[in-house]
């Protein structure tokens, strides 16, 4: 009997976790398996405060930040609270999404303090001050891990201890998190400068105008970047060549992107501020299609299998078909969604601004 169990046990499918913002250092925003068609909410965790910080999961525990200041574990299964860690008493922890690696958990707070924790305990290993806020994501790469902070730096810290290992300068605010590919981490600036950064010595390797003013993490695909602006364009970039090789912009409707692009079969979706999803052929920027929520999206879009997940201002995370835009399912929350979702061990997890977070699954 023991080892049928054994042989069971080793059958199951090795279910990924969602260990950082957008699932992966790419940023591509994609999960590993499906969701079922019909998602039922499972359970509701009341943190008090709004929740801009989109969860990780590892391990079957959810973590995620909330402007209370608190960095919450909380267990997947039935969504009681496992630790909690105060990790501010001010401004609390805003955009910045935890990063889940080598037992530790990182996340920044809006007093720029970026904190290492123990993943099992809640305690506190090791925390690191920049200058400001901290909207930006961690992304862990080996023995280091990457913040971008207000102050207009990109931090590579020891994942150890915290001690500085470089510093790379920019020009304005550090808001989208890091994408990474090759060794290379890669910045879409608020200073319209879209920039690659060496990762083993923090030297620029790459420097060209990035389109515009930009507040979305890019998402890297084979050598291109893509990335929404403030200058209500999506662009995509070819980072060899450094140049911009096409840019999106609705006929109509001209509204800013915050939403960061999620990257699947040669498609491009994102949220705009114009309160509409938008899908994109990746090779030329042409718009496939379109959806209409009742808000701006400034949520990131998440996809499982042939479908979107993604949060509105409205107050509805939406489940959207990949190859039609037509919506499938939806929750009213109530309250409007600017977190994006985190997918793993077939469940779906994301947090509201009345400081609800939400789990769904079969």
């Amino acid at each position: 009997m023991r080892l049928l169990a054994i042989l069971f046990a080793l059958s199951l499918p090795v279910l990924a976790d969602w260990p950082q913002f957008r699932g992966n250092p790419r940023l591509t925003g994609v999960a590993s398996e499906a969701l079922p068609a019909e998602l039922k909410l499972l359970w509701t965790y009341e943190g008090g405060e709004p929740f801009d910080s989109s969860p990780a999961i590892v391990g079957g525990v959810v973590y995620v930040g909330s402007q209370s200041g608190h960095l919450l574990a909380i267990d997947l299964a039935t969504g009681t609270l496992k630790w909690k860690y105060e990790a501010v008493k001010g401004n609390g922890i805003g955009e910045s999404s935890p990063a889940v690696a080598g037992g530790l958990v990182f996340v920044g707070d809006l007093d720029g303090v970026f904190h290492a924790v123990d993943a099992a305990t809640g305690k506190a290993r090791w925390t690191f001050k920049t200058a400001t806020e901290i909207k930006s994501s961690p992304v862990v790469v080996g023995d280091r891990v990457l913040i971008g902070s207000y102050d207009g730096t990109l931090y590579c810290l020891s994942v150890k201890d915290g001690s500085l290992v470089w510093k790379a300068a920019t020009d304005n605010y550090i808001h989208g998190t890091p994408a990474i590919d090759a060794g290379i981490a890669y910045i879409s600036g608020c200073d319209e400068v879209f920039r690659g950064i060496r990762i083993s010595d923090g030297k620029e390797v790459v420097q060209f105008p990035s389109g515009g003013y930009t507040g979305a993490s890019p998402v890297i695909v084979n050598g291109r970047a893509y990335y929404g602006t403030f200058g209500n364009e999506v662009v995509a970039a070819d980072i060899q060549a450094r140049k911009l090789l096409w840019h999106y912009e609705h006929p109509q409707r001209k509204f800013p992107f915050y939403s960061s692009a999620a990257f699947h079969d040669g498609k491009l979706y994102l949220g705009g501020r114009d309160k509409m999803v938008h899908a994109l052929d990746a090779a030329t920027g042409k718009a496939l299609w379109t959806m209409n929520t009742r808000a701006r999206v400034d949520s990131s879009p998440v996809i499982a299998g042939s479908t979107l997940y993604i949060g509105s201002n409205d107050g509805r995370l939406y489940a959207i078909d990949l190859a039609t835009g037509r919506k499938t399912w939806e929750f009213d929350a109530g309250s409007g969604i600017t977190a994006s979702p985190a997918i793993a061990a077939g469940r779906l997890v994301v947090g509201a601004q009345d400081g609800k977070l939400y789990c769904f699954g079969g």
